[in-house]
């Protein structure tokens, strides 16, 4: 059991090293051959901020377990608005862009209602991959074309073109191959300590995925957003992770399910899509009052965050 939970987390830290290796040495190739920082932030950048889901989905399926994969989804998606800007509010509260409550919060909702009715006959088919990965092309089209003209976006984190333009050629595809190593190596080593662990203490496969897996992969994003509140510089916006849960289900469910159609248990259609729903949704009063996310609202978003984990793994513990 020790050995699994180290392994878990050794697999979690190079999966973070993996995912910033990755954006940096794409980035700064990106930037090299002349393409807008502006451009490379909302593609390249938002991307790569999803590659451990994706991988970790990847291996995950490959074992043969869809239940752990589409946990992580949910479970990441629920992570990142309860837990991440829940505990970022209560450190300093969050300034929000009418610009994204106006654009990006309801496409997000969109696309949150057609991932659950997608999946509400259990099983996401090739044909809903394609139909997500055709909706994020049309997605970063839309993005690229609204940021035209505007040097910024509305919770999009746009890399420095400094620091990568003096990236010699050499580190660009060294950082470039490491990240991709790192990546595939982090996500094998998190799946297969996942997998055990959920075997040894009986637990659910879907629940390891919406708790330890889905937080685990959550934690990089968790960590940047807490020092920058600490430091009175939140720039963790809810922009950055309305437009994280969207590329979650656009790309990772996405590409995943195109390749290979995915098993959905009923408990999540019945459950756990409504809980994510349901966060998504109590996201919006609460940014909206001020254009500001309170400390009150922090407070209330880890809560019920608090309250979902505690109803999962409550019948564990008994």
């Amino acid at each position: 059991m020790l050995l699994n939970v180290l392994l878990f987390v050794s697999g979690l830290g190079v999966l973070a090293l993996g995912a910033e290796w990755l954006v940096r040495g794409a980035t700064s190739v990106a930037i090299r051959f002349g393409i807008r920082p502006l451009v490379v932030g909302l593609t390249i950048v938002a991307l790569g901020t999803s590659m451990p889901e994706f991988l970790l989905n990847a291996f995950a399926l490959m074992d043969g377990e869809d239940a752990l994969a589409i946990g992580n989804i949910i479970g990441s998606n629920i992570s990142n608005i309860a837990l991440i800007l829940g505990l970022s509010a209560i450190v300093l509260p969050i300034a929000v862009s009418r610009g994204v409550l106006r654009r990006e919060y309801p496409v997000m909702i969109a696309v949150s209602f057609l991932f659950w009715a997608m999946a509400a006959d259990g099983r996401m088919s090739r044909v809903d991959g394609l139909v997500l990965v055709a909706g994020l092309i049309l997605f970063f089209f839309w993005m690229i074309r609204s940021a035209r003209g505007s040097s910024d976006t509305p919770g999009v984190d746009v890399p420095s073109a400094d620091a990568p333009a003096r990236t010699g050629p050499a580190a660009r595809i060294l950082l470039l191959t490491g990240g991709i190593a790192a990546l595939a190596v982090g996500a094998r080593l998190m799946v297969d300590a996942a997998v055990s662990i959920a075997h040894l203490l009986e637990i659910q496969p879907v629940v390891i995925g919406l708790t330890i897996v889905a937080i685990g992969t959550s934690l990089p994003e968790l960590a940047a957003s807490m020092v920058c509140a600490f430091k009175k510089e939140s720039e963790m916006s809810v922009g950055n992770i309305v437009g994280s849960n969207m590329l979650n289900i656009l790309f990772v469910v996405g590409v995943v399910s195109l390749v290979q159609p995915v098993e959905v248990e009923s408990s999540s259609v019945r459950i756990h899509f409504p809980v994510m729903l349901g966060v998504s949704l109590l996201l919006y009063p609460l940014a909206r009052s001020g254009y500001v996310l309170s400390r009150a609202g922090g407070v209330l978003l880890l809560t019920a965050f608090l309250a979902y984990m505690g109803y999962l793994i409550h019948p564990y513990i008994q």
